[in-house]
């Protein structure tokens, strides 16, 4: 396993583009994710992770799974229904869409989960072994305020209690994938807002 930390904070070094117009800015993520991959963009709530793939450029061959879609379809379903009376059915088809995206003969797969259980993080990488994918994993770290401001950037705050989960899970996922304790990932790379801002590039090829 290999892990990269980039732009959290205690990190002297962040990365950033040195050349042309966009010297002195924060430089995109890079993964390399060479033949059957699943990539999982992890982190608590308003960390960060819909703008980063809002971002990232789609090519044939590659499948990229947000919640989002599935709970913007259910709104316009039920538009009478609080968020919370179907929150588990948006779930539950985001968990089905992502194994059936892992079955299938796609070459990358990006699938957008909080993932701040290890349960969740294992179940992830056990699904890509199964279905014969590396597994990646981006997490981005947060403190909790700054999630809150992206909550609230967005126009939708988590419930108080379940935020503090999340939370509380986040902080002791950041400190055991910067630790190395992150079994059954190929790659894992743990990454700040201002990384997430500056976006994703997934390389194919063979690094």
């Amino acid at each position: 396993m290999t892990t990269l930390e980039l732009l959290v904070p205690a990190v002297p070094a962040p990365r950033t583009a040195r050349h042309g117009p966009g010297a002195g800015t924060t430089a995109p993520i890079r993964l390399a994710v060479p033949g059957r991959a699943l990539v999982l963009v992890a982190g608590m709530p308003g960390a960060g992770k819909s703008t980063l793939l809002a971002g990232l450029p789609r090519r044939p061959g590659l499948v990229v799974l947000d919640s989002d879609e599935h709970r913007a379809a259910l709104a316009r379903r039920f538009p009478r229904l609080p968020y919370r009376r179907y929150r588990w059915l948006v779930h539950l088809r985001h968990r089905l869409a992502a194994v059936r995206a892992a079955l299938s003969g796609v070459p990358t797969v990006v699938v957008h989960l909080p993932a701040t259980s290890t349960a969740l993080r294992t179940a992830v990488a056990l699904l890509a072994a199964l279905t014969g994918r590396t597994a990646h994993l981006l997490w981005l770290h947060v403190d909790p305020d700054e999630a809150l401001r992206g909550q609230r950037e967005r126009g939708r705050l988590v419930p108080s209690g379940s935020f503090s989960g999340h939370a509380r899970r986040a902080a002791a996922a950041t400190a055991a994938l910067r630790a190395g304790r992150a079994a059954g990932w190929r790659t894992v790379v743990v990454a700040g807002r201002p990384a997430a801002r500056a976006g994703l590039v997934l390389d194919p090829r063979v690094s």
